[in-house]
């Protein structure tokens, strides 16, 4: 029964104690600074600081988009056309930074309390009341663009026609 104790007290030690390793700095004749986990003659232990870790969450909880409200505005209140004129469907462009600006249209025009929304790719990218946005750093490659009205509740009421579009970023590998 003492050595199960004893286990088990040697397990809660180790398990409690941070893990550290000793390193070493050592400096050589001309004066080149190297590290290492081994000690070798002239080196000298120096303290490192913990390394902080992040646990990133899991991507299908990062994409995974939020429920939206219900909308409480009236059926009638429909557009009868909502699309995105800009960039064209099977558009294919340079954009050094990943700049997108879009230009959409509906009719009839917007609302009041209502916004177009921009998704790229199934994820809300921006909104707005103006009819262009403007959407950042957009990676290289074709993504799926949809525009949605939604109303002062965020709730979407109208869906437009999604396009296609392929964006090139020029790069220091091609």
């Amino acid at each position: 029964m003492t050595f199960i104790t004893g286990l088990i007290a040697s397990l809660l030690v180790l398990t409690a104690a941070p893990a550290s390793a000793e390193i070493y700095r050592n400096v050589d004749a001309q004066g080149n600074v190297t590290y290492s986990d081994e000690p070798s003659s002239g080196a000298e232990a120096i303290e490192v600081e913990p390394v902080t870790t992040i646990t990133l969450p899991k991507l299908e909880d990062v994409t995974a988009p939020a429920a939206r409200p219900q909308s409480n505005e009236p059926a009638a209140d429909t557009y009868s056309d909502l699309r995105i004129v800009a960039p064209a469907n099977d558009e294919a462009f340079q954009s050094g930074s990943g700049d997108v600006a879009f230009r959409v249209t509906s009719n009839p025009a917007l609302r009041q309390g209502h916004k177009y929304e921009i998704t790229l790719d199934g994820q809300p990218v921006g909104q707005s009341t103006s009819s262009d946005i403007s959407v950042r750093n957009v990676d290289r490659g074709t993504h799926q663009a949809m525009v949605y009205i939604i109303d002062r509740n965020g709730a979407r009421i109208q869906t437009g026609a999604g396009i296609s579009f392929t964006i090139h970023r020029p790069s220091t590998l091609n």
